[in-house]
């Protein structure tokens, strides 16, 4: 394994509420998490609720202020850095004693950490003024995890002022998050994710904290969140003409993750990190080239030679060997292991009887529903608290949720101001129009069952930061929306930070199931369910734009297996049983997907 000075893994932004004060539960043992900035009035609630705890002022930023979301948003991270500064300046100051902050920081380390090995070394020192030399020396060798924010670049809707008019496209809901960041104290990173905004890219030009320093130091750095290595050069190539360097890459599994999924054409994880591994130099190379007269012409000048960029990945990392495989093999910096931590309430805000249901749920209780207001799948789990709510207003003759929030507002069907499709309004409007076209009742029934499978995500994925911090929402249902990944059904156990990072690195074993499959293996399970069921579908009006696209994507898969059966020896982390294992489960996937489309021809 190779080494590394502190932690190779970090928290990926979980739904809304969930992650959105981690940074004050894990920043200071090192440990990095992204934080979601869809809902500025939910900081808003946090930020008073933490600043009184602490016995601190709170001045609330009000609706009518000149830029009241960007105002919140900053305000809640420059508290979250605060705290997160003032934690680990009393954590460099703690005694190394059992059961100290310190001594928590340097246990959760791995055991191939440079700091972990220092560490250990002193704890073998009996000389008291080496061991206190040693001790001062660690004391200044630890950093704090990185506090950084996720935009959702398709949550960009325009806003109104109190007359109806549009405002300006800086007060955009995405453009406004931006910029609460962009002018916030943290030094740190945004992540943005589910695809390219130009328009919002071109607005970080405006922000100064977005270029390098002499040195070639960013104080916010840009990452992207690809589902492949062309989304990556695409996006890349765009950002770098604007004078923008992206300072990571982070893939993401298409379906074996959480929160809203972004298929792929069939392209797996596996052949994905293989082309960023064999062509990283060239993409950097082509970066730079285009990066460093646009960067030059707004006279700031730097070494090309300090320009890099990391690559991370997630989505269904569920083993250590998994995580050991992935750094060594395919080079990535950091592993993201997200759904998991649902199962950790020490860390994330997660309500009680979500906990439970999360930790007895089974493969079949994790699905890729249409719940989502945007029209993407979404990953969520059977008898969370908001579907049972929903299929009571449905059976009570009133589907559909109240839209205060207004996060979700997509649809301009009945509109030139877009309406959630989840919401009330829009129900009632469609519900009308599908009365019109649809004679046969069981038609009728079919497309009326589909509309109101909607959930209000705005309410259900911020709740549960309200529940566990027991602050009142008179306007606001207390059920919760869950969106974890289907990696969580092998885990049942509630466990604490130490222990799941004694799991990651190895230590422990906190997996349940006894016949969980590779990660790899699993992807590709859900891409050929994913594919027949597309198929299906489009066997109804079946086109040459259906056939090119499933032929694609078979293509992509059997290439992809073919990939793993000679990959697998490669797999130095596991052992002989293990590989052969993944090998019989690739044969077995193969066989289905072969069996299936036979048939289909």
């Amino acid at each position: 394994m190779t080494k590394s000075v502190g932690h190779t893994f970090h928290i990926p932004v979980l739904g809304v509420a969930f992650s959105v004060d981690a940074p004050i539960k894990v920043a200071r043992y090192g440990i990095s998490s992204v934080m979601s900035l869809v809902d500025d009035t939910l900081m808003e609630k946090l930020r008073k609720h933490h600043l009184e705890k602490l016995g601190k002022q709170f001045i609330p930023v009000l609706d009518d202020d000149k830029d009241p979301r960007a105002q919140r948003i900053t305000a809640y991270l420059d508290m979250i850095n605060e705290i997160v500064k003032e934690q680990f300046a009393d954590l460099k100051n703690s005694p190394f004693t059992a059961g100290s902050e310190i001594t928590k920081y340097f246990e959760m380390l791995p055991d191939y950490s440079e700091l972990k090995m220092k560490y250990n070394e002193m704890m073998s020192i009996e000389d008291v003024l080496i061991r206190k030399e040693q001790q001062e020396e660690l004391r200044e060798s630890i950093y704090p995890g990185s506090i950084d924010v996720n935009i959702m670049t398709k949550l960009d809707k325009a806003n109104y002022n109190s007359e109806g008019g549009q405002l300006a496209s800086e007060f955009n809901d995405a453009h406004a998050a931006l910029r609460g960041f962009a002018l916030s104290t943290l030094e740190s990173s945004i992540i943005f994710s589910a695809g390219m905004n130009p328009k919002l890219y071109s607005y970080m030009e405006t922000f100064k904290d977005f270029f390098p320093n002499s040195e070639c130091a960013f104080k916010k750095k840009i990452v992207i969140k690809v589902s492949d290595y062309r989304s990556a050069l695409i996006q890349g190539k765009f950002l770098a003409k604007k004078g923008l360097w992206v300072s990571e890459f982070r893939i993401e599994s298409g379906l074996n993750c959480g929160g809203h999924a972004f298929a792929t054409d069939g392209l797996l994880l596996g052949p994905i990190l293989e082309e960023f591994k064999n062509r990283k130099d060239e993409l950097l190379q082509t970066l730079k080239e285009i990066y460093l007269p646009a960067v030059n012409k707004k006279e700031i000048f730097i070494n090309a030679d300090k320009l890099f960029y990391d690559v991370t990945v997630q989505g269904g990392v569920g083993k250590s060997s998994e995580q050991e495989f992935l750094i060594r093999y395919y080079g990535v910096k950091s592993v993201g292991w997200g759904s998991p931590f649902l199962l950790v309430p020490e860390v994330m805000n997660i309500d009680d009887y979500t906990l439970q249901k999360l930790a007895a749920a089974g493969e079949d209780d994790f699905y890729l529903s249409n719940i989502s207001p945007l029209g993407v799948p979404f990953n969520s789990l059977r008898g969370n608290s908001k579907d049972i709510e929903k299929h009571e207003r449905i059976e009570k003759g009133k589907p559909g949720s109240a839209c205060t929030k207004k996060f979700l507002q997509s649809s301009k069907e009945y509109s030139d101001k877009p309406l959630c499709t989840a919401s009330i309004n829009y129900i009632n409007k469609k519900n009308a129009e599908l009365k019109n076209i649809y004679t046969d009742e069981d038609e009728y029934k079919k497309e009326y069952d589909k509309m109101v499978d909607k959930v209000c995500l705005c309410e259900g994925l911020t709740v549960p930061a309200l529940i566990v911090n027991d602050i009142e929402s008179p306007k606001q249902s207390r059920n919760v929306s869950v969106c974890p990944g289907p990696n969580l059904a092998y885990f049942s156990k509630v466990a604490t930070l130490n222990e799941m990072a004694d799991h990651i690195y190895g230590k422990i074993n906190l997996i349940t199931h006894y016949n969980r499959p590779n990660m790899f293996v699993k992807e590709l399970d859900l891409y050929i369910d994913y594919i027949q069921k597309k198929t299906e579908e489009s066997l109804k009006n079946f086109s040459k734009q259906a056939e090119e696209f499933i032929n694609t994507f078979n293509e992509n898969l059997v290439e992809g297996i073919e990939y793993y059966k000679k990959m697998i020896s490669e797999i130095k982390e596991e052992t002989e049983s293990e590989k052969e294992k993944i090998l019989n489960d690739l044969e077995e996937l193969e066989s289905k997907l072969l069996a299936y489309f036979m048939e289909l021809s």
